[in-house]
């Protein structure tokens, strides 16, 4: 009887420990989650307009191609590596789809020769990192200047507006009736990556190379194989992002993401994930997306110069990385 007893108080105060593993897990993404909340509603007392309905899902639509392609950089960055072409990958992913659809192939076939572009891109990142042994910065910035280069050579610099009077459907339709497929592919994504994470051994795999990859290749893990996989998603999803965004704008432009390679990495640094390594979280990489979108939201509505953007965005990595450096100092 007493051992019933002691066995149903434990089960009541299951709850409660489960609760302090997640808030403990996550404490960073819910710090930044209060600071989200705090940003919208400091610049909704500015202008109203902010926290209007219609605003909120057009930032979540602006943020939707930064989210996915944060994803990818973040399992980079969580080997301890980092990914620096996703900028030029994203604009050429989207000439390449917005071509193959001029040239009369269809909306499926054109997507997959834009994910292609990823695939092979990625692939090419991962070969001469894992098995060249190449810096990830001097390979990844290399493939940063031919891709972009290639993103003005295959349509002679002109932008390609989508034939496909449907294609919008991708990023606007609803598969989930009250959810558009912007979201639905943020939702689906961060649920499989966080979840792989966290609980599948090749994820956990991810932060053991990150961590020390000497150690990791003491206990058996394939350390190789692990990081070609991480810059092979990075190169798809980025692709991904492109056919999202160009599905979006309805327009591909050889220019559209040559922002976007310093706002991913931005993304998951404020997210909690560590330039050296070893850390990191998809939660935190889709909240730090949202972060930077809305900081650019509210600036615009506020009426700040755009200008500025890159400035804001450069303070914000340099805040989050020196938070990152005392944190680790103080562990």
């Amino acid at each position: 009887m007493k051992t019933v007893t002691h066995t149903v108080a434990a089960e009541g105060r299951q709850p409660g420990r489960t609760g302090r593993r997640l808030l403990s897990t996550y404490r960073t993404e819910i710090a930044i989650a209060i600071a989200l909340i705090v940003i919208e509603l400091a610049v909704g007392m500015i202008v109203p307009a902010a926290l209007s309905a219609g605003n909120i899902a057009n930032v979540t639509q602006a943020a939707a191609p930064l989210v996915i392609m944060a994803f990818g950089v973040l399992l980079v960055i969580i080997t301890g590596g980092i990914d620096l072409s996703v900028g030029s990958v994203f604009s050429l992913t989207g000439m390449v789809t917005g071509l193959a659809m001029a040239h009369g192939y269809g909306s499926i076939a054109s997507s997959f020769a834009g994910l292609g572009v990823g695939l092979v891109i990625g692939l090419i990142n991962g070969a001469l990192v894992t098995f060249v042994g190449l810096a990830p910065f001097v390979v990844t910035l290399s493939t940063y200047a031919i891709a972009g280069s290639l993103s003005f050579i295959v349509t002679d610099g002109h932008s390609l507006p989508i034939s496909d009077p449907n294609y919008y459907l991708l990023n606007a339709g609803t598969l989930i009736p009250g959810l558009p497929n912007y979201a639905l592919w943020c939702v689906l994504l961060l649920v499989a990556i966080e979840f792989c994470l966290r609980k599948v051994v090749a994820g956990r795999w991810l932060y053991a190379v990150g961590s020390s990859s000497s150690s990791a290749r003491v206990i058996g893990i394939p350390v190789n194989r692990v990081r070609l996989a991480a810059y092979l998603l990075s190169g798809l999803l980025a692709s991904f992002a492109g056919i999202v965004s160009i599905s979006y704008i309805s327009n591909a432009e050889a220019t559209a993401g040559s922002s976007l390679m310093l706002q991913a990495i931005a993304a998951v640094v404020i997210g909690g994930a560590s330039l050296f390594g070893g850390t990191g979280s998809a939660i935190g990489a889709l909240l730090g997306s949202l972060m930077i979108t809305i900081i650019q939201n509210g600036a615009n509505l506020i009426g700040v110069n755009s200008f500025w953007q890159g400035t804001v965005t450069g303070i914000v990595i340099l805040i989050a990385v020196l938070v990152d450096r005392i944190t680790k100092a103080r562990r």
